[in-house]
């Protein structure tokens, strides 16, 4: 079927049909509208400095890599169904946060590439080789993409990624134990695939060795992330985690943790009503765009749509009281113009 043009992407319904923000009680004060108002317009979309190495532009970070060391930049870019979408004011700052959070939360659990983070959006790593597949946990059955548990399970498919799901499962529910469900790391323009561990290593995307390894580091993340957000009245739903080779052999997280980007994140307090009358849970993710997108008509493919300025500061004070609530401690954002601010952290002044 034709992609409808751009002008076609309209709201049939007012933008209030999708949920408020209810925090739970336990959250900390989040950063008001307003102050999220004040960074529209000033969005970090990109970078191309010089100095800093080869560069390589992911969906959402700025990668540049020179003498065994990785400045890694978190720019305002939104992605979802494998595409860009645009740009959220304060993402970058918000993601880079609640990750380096966890990077320094789980070093003792699981190594990590980072080194240290110089700049609101940006972090020095080490250089590591990634691996050919990408770790995705999930311990609920939902998703609204093409690669989600959910979809599958709606057509009819009782197997994914190497597990026999059970009859009679429901959108959101919860899975009888928490499921590693791999996926490849698809090439730019490509979307990823969700695939078994034997089909991974039989079309050699990564090794047995390998995948068991990273296999184990993910159990450990998620057992830990869950765990943690437990304590803070959260439900970390599901997650994707990257993860690479040292220059030693050793295989480390790297990318990003638990981060609104990576991750799924529901409000427990009010999970067990919502779907007992099958209404979906109270999110905090990307998961709101991604709803906006689709009441607009926009499931992946096709000219994106425009999001407005009220959709993107409401979807930004879901990912900062999503990471407060996590972190903590209130996040204060810096409304620095972030080009200049970078390459004066950045020593590129």
């Amino acid at each position: 079927m034709r992609a409808p043009a751009p002008e076609q992407h309209r709201p049939r319904r007012p933008l209030t049909c999708l949920s408020p923000l209810r925090a739970p009680a336990n959250a900390k004060p989040m950063v008001e509208k307003a102050r999220i108002a004040d960074a529209l317009g000033r969005e970090l979309t990109g970078t191309d400095f010089e100095g800093l190495g080869d560069k390589y532009e992911g969906k959402v970070r700025d990668n540049y890599a020179q003498n065994g060391r990785r400045t890694v930049v978190t720019t305002d870019r939104i992605s979802a169904f494998d595409r860009v979408l645009g740009v959220l004011p304060l993402k970058g700052q918000v993601l880079q946060w609640v990750s380096t959070f966890w990077f320094e939360q789980t070093r003792n659990t699981v190594p990590n590439h980072l080194i240290e983070t110089p700049d609101p959006n940006a972090t020095i790593a080490h250089e590591c080789t990634p691996l050919g597949a990408e770790m995705v946990m999930r311990a609920y059955i939902t998703g609204v993409t093409g690669t989600s548990m959910w979809t599958h399970y709606a057509r009819g498919e009782r197997t994914f990624c190497g597990h026999v799901l059970p009859e009679g499962l429901k959108k959101d529910q919860k899975l009888e134990q928490p499921l590693l469900t791999p996926s490849s790391k698809a090439k730019k323009g490509d979307h990823d695939e969700s695939l078994s561990r034997e089909a991974l290593i039989e079309r050699g995307d990564i090794t047995a060795e390998d995948f068991d390894r990273a296999a184990e580091l993910a159990h450990a993340l998620f057992t830990f992330g869950q765990a943690h957000c437990a304590a803070q009245g959260l439900i970390l739903v599901d997650t994707k985690y990257e993860f690479g080779k040292l220059p030693s052999g050793e295989i480390v997280v790297i990318d990003e943790i638990h981060t609104p980007d990576s991750s799924r994140y529901w409000f427990a307090e009010s999970y067990a009503e919502r779907f007992a009358a099958g209404e979906p849970p109270e999110s905090f993710d990307k998961e709101y765009v991604r709803r906006w997108l689709a009441e607009v008509g926009f499931t992946g493919d096709g000219p994106v749509p425009t999001i407005p300025d009220e959709v993107k500061i409401e979807a930004m004070s879901r990912y900062i009281t999503a990471c407060e609530t996590v972190v903590g401690r209130p996040f204060e954002p810096n409304l620095e113009e972030p080009i200049a601010r970078l390459r004066k952290n950045l020593g590129l002044s």
